[in-house]
């Protein structure tokens, strides 16, 4: 029998390797369809398996308030538009290449929640925030020779991806993630 924290990696684990190869299907997909398509055809399989879950779990009777819609309405924002730029980025330069880019996604939510909701951040952390940026930067690449316009769309994911994260932490605990997670796709 497995231990809460053994079933917990484990999870995590079939997670990440799903994503990695979602992340490999869609660019083996690029090779057969353009951009845009590529989305739609992802955007509804996405969208309809979490409807079906979502439907099986009631999550689609709770009831959103003001708030709480703007909310998901930015988290959806950040996330679509973090969705294009990994895309647009993942068809043109290689897989490894944005996953060391997307390393950066914490430090640009700490950054975030420093700059824009005020939370406490001290000196040690705005150090290794900016050693961060610098070593995504050097695989980056921002010199003349190397450079591709497709690393600054990586980064523009990070930045949106970081909106959506912002944006998730106000989304009150009542309201199922299955429910937010299919608003969002």
């Amino acid at each position: 029998m497995l231990t809460d924290n053994a079933r917990g990696a484990l999870m995590m684990m079939g997670a990440m390797a799903s994503f990695v190869s979602g992340d490999a299907l869609m660019k083996l997909v690029f090779t057969e369809l353009p951009l845009f398509q590529a989305l739609a055809v992802r955007g509804v399989f996405v969208t309809l398996v979490f409807y079906l879950l979502a439907r099986r779990l009631g999550a689609l009777r709770h009831v959103l308030n003001r708030r709480d819609r703007v909310l998901i309405g930015l988290r959806v924002f950040g996330e679509a538009s973090s969705t294009y730029f990994f895309l647009s980025a993942l068809a043109h330069m290689p897989l490894a290449n944005l996953s060391a880019v997307l390393q950066a996604l914490p430090l640009a939510v700490t950054m975030g929640a420093a700059l824009f909701l005020g939370e406490a951040v001290r000196w040690r952390r705005w150090v290794a925030i900016f050693a961060g940026f610098v070593g995504v930067m050097i695989v980056v690449k921002p010199g003349f020779e190397g450079f591709s316009v497709y690393s600054l769309l990586a980064l523009a994911c990070v930045m949106f991806c970081a909106v959506r994260d912002l944006a998730t932490r106000y989304v009150p605990t009542e309201i199922p993630s299955v429910l937010v997670s299919a608003m969002t796709s």
